[in-house]
């Protein structure tokens, strides 16, 4: 799906502007649910799930998989409902929207 970043692109971004890109799908996932838009929430949810996939196979971040692996079961669970972690997909949006914040600012790289 994210045919340019998967060829590498994705590898040049910061920690911190990865997971942004990753909050900009959990916050169409989370607009197209509110929408009951199911063929959209669909398409967002593999878009997400690729960008996560992407940053768990960034060698860098091997000190983070754990944290980023968890982010990611949490998503799934609140695409599913939030049973097994609680999760929203209103928080997971709000969670992300910190990362993109921090790199605009150029707070964090």
């Amino acid at each position: 799906m994210h045919k340019d970043l998967a060829k590498g692109r994705w590898r040049t971004m910061s920690l911190m502007e990865q997971l942004g890109n990753i909050g900009s799908e959990v916050g169409r996932a989370r607009a197209y649910s509110d929408k009951n838009d199911k063929e959209r929430l669909q398409g967002a949810f593999y878009r997400a799930l690729e960008l996560f996939d992407l940053t768990l196979g960034d060698s860098r971040w091997r000190g983070r998989l754990l944290e980023i692996g968890r982010a990611r079961d949490v998503f799934c669970d609140a695409i599913l409902g939030g049973k097994e972690y609680g999760g929203k997909l209103a928080d997971l949006e709000r969670y992300f929207m910190h990362f993109a914040i921090a790199f605009r600012l150029g707070k964090i790289n």
